[in-house]
């Protein structure tokens, strides 16, 4: 099921994001927008250091990010901010000396689909900034999450975990892909309309007299026409090159002779000799 939120999908089958004793209002401002982007509503505090409501979380939110920051749910324990949930992740970096099965982001973003698909509900704990969650924190989830990054530097502001984990989640749930590129109103040429410009191309360079050694006329053509096929041209950029070499092949418009650029006409010499291609 998904519902809208000032504008915003949001679907009911997302998980929880609890902040255990956040130090910051701003970074709770910013990990809320980063929840608003991928679909994330529900954040609930435990302790925030700077008390509830906080003008600085208010700020930093801007936008529509603001009603999660006004929605937020605060508790005095990370057990009571947990009660009502079926799973719980904890997010860490440190080596814990319990035992519990560690799984990514996009595990974590399955395992909560999954239980979502039988109507449970999962959250997910984010340490303090400074130290992130303790052992006491860390025993009351049946997962750790860890994220892979740089071994060297692996330290993650608060806002930039929370993202990496609702991403996770949104990309699962939404099928989220790569950007399409854009397409051209105009179909890829037909090999008989490159093969046109081909022609065309090669005629204007024999008359020019750039293709005028014999032995060296095949591999020039086969290399100019490479060229052309790894720019996979469509129908109207065919129409334009062909513009462009009946251009070059002329006279301008003011009636002068179109002339060779100084470098084209340099590399077309072969000892001395111009135009030997």
């Amino acid at each position: 099921m998904v519902r809208e939120r000032n504008g915003a999908a949001v679907s009911s089958r997302a998980p929880v994001i609890v902040l255990v004793g956040p130090q910051m209002g701003e970074n709770v401002g910013a990990a809320a927008r980063a929840m608003l982007n991928c679909g994330l509503t529900d954040l609930r505090l435990v302790s925030p250091r700077d008390g509830w409501p906080n003008d600085r979380a208010q700020a930093m939110a801007t936008g529509a990010s603001r009603d999660v920051v006004d929605r937020a749910q605060v508790f005095g324990s990370t057990a009571a901010a947990v009660a009502d949930l079926h799973q719980v992740y904890a997010t860490t970096a440190r080596r814990r000396d319990m035992l519990k099965p560690a799984i990514g982001p996009r595990a974590l973003a399955a395992e909560i689909r999954n239980r979502a698909a039988d109507g449970l509900r999962s959250g997910v704990l984010f340490g303090p900034e400074r130290a992130g969650l303790d052992n006491d924190d860390v025993a009351l989830a049946s997962r750790i999450v860890h994220v892979p990054l740089n071994p060297g530097y692996s330290s993650l502001n608060l806002a930039q975990a929370v993202l990496l984990i609702a991403y996770a989640w949104f990309e699962a749930e939404s099928g989220a892909a790569a950007p399409r590129e854009q397409t051209s109103p105009t179909a890829p040429a037909t090999s008989a309309q490159l093969v046109n410009l081909f022609e065309h191309l090669e005629q204007e360079l024999d008359a020019s007299g750039f293709l005028r050694v014999a032995e060296k006329r095949g591999i020039m053509v086969r290399n100019l026409r490479s060229i052309l096929h790894r720019a996979e041209l469509r129908e109207h950029e065919v129409r334009a090159l062909h513009g462009v070499v009946s251009s070059l092949s002329g006279r301008r418009k003011d009636g002068g002779l179109v002339r060779q650029p100084a470098l084209v006409a340099e590399a077309t010499r072969e000892d001395g000799e111009p135009g030997s291609g």
